[in-house]
């Protein structure tokens, strides 16, 4: 058995909770770069520039740092050069495209020259209706996970793995100490997930 192979196990036995090739990015140490550093390594410049569009649309800038501050389009980057197999990447490329022509055919301009609102609704609709086909399937071979949904897997992934997802949305606490098991909900992060726990739940 191969390491891919073996990775591609490890994440069917937590349950299929990440997918392998995201898994393989988290065990081989990929971090986002922040967008001024980056350099296009497998997608074009426009591609690139379209899945910061829909990777910020998952995350927008609100009091904390969105999709796009963190580096997550280059980290999207990396991770289909370096990690997705040749079959996922060519089915990324193709998904792409396909979303670029939906744009087009809905609205006779590709994605980018679309207007903001226009945007959020063309990635919400494409993600509640990639879910719903997801959810309908009941057969024992999964269906491959369109663009919307792995652009949306890499971007919560990369985003939770940088230090603002980290530590500003999440509860870090690199030495937690011992366990107590009643403790106020305050002195407790007040509900945030602990950060090591969300990659898990990819």
């Amino acid at each position: 058995m191969n390491r891919r192979e073996a990775i591609q196990r490890v994440a069917l036995l937590m349950g299929g909770a990440i997918s392998g090739p995201a898994l393989l990015g988290v065990l081989n140490g990929c971090t986002p770069k922040k967008a001024a550093e980056a350099k296009s390594l497998f997608l074009s410049g426009e591609q690139l520039s379209l899945v910061g569009e829909v990777a910020e649309i998952t995350i927008p800038r609100t009091d904390t740092p969105g999709a796009k501050d963190v580096g997550i389009p280059a980290f999207i980057d990396l991770m289909l050069k370096d990690v997705y197999p040749k079959a996922d990447q060519d089915r990324y490329l193709a998904g792409l495209e396909a979303f670029d022509s939906q744009a087009r055919q809905q609205h006779n301009r590709g994605f980018m020259q679309l207007e903001p609102e226009q945007r959020v609704a063309l990635v919400r609709g494409a993600t509640e209706a990639a879910l719903a086909a997801e959810a309908a399937n009941t057969g024992p071979a999964a269906l491959p996970r369109p663009f919307v949904l792995m652009t949306r897997e890499m971007t919560l992934l990369g985003f939770f793995l940088s230090q603002p997802g980290a530590t500003q949305v999440l509860q870090y606490n690199p030495m937690p100490g011992p366990f107590r098991g009643c403790v106020p909900l305050k002195e407790a992060g007040n509900g945030k997930t602990f950060a090591t726990e969300q990659v898990q739940r990819f």
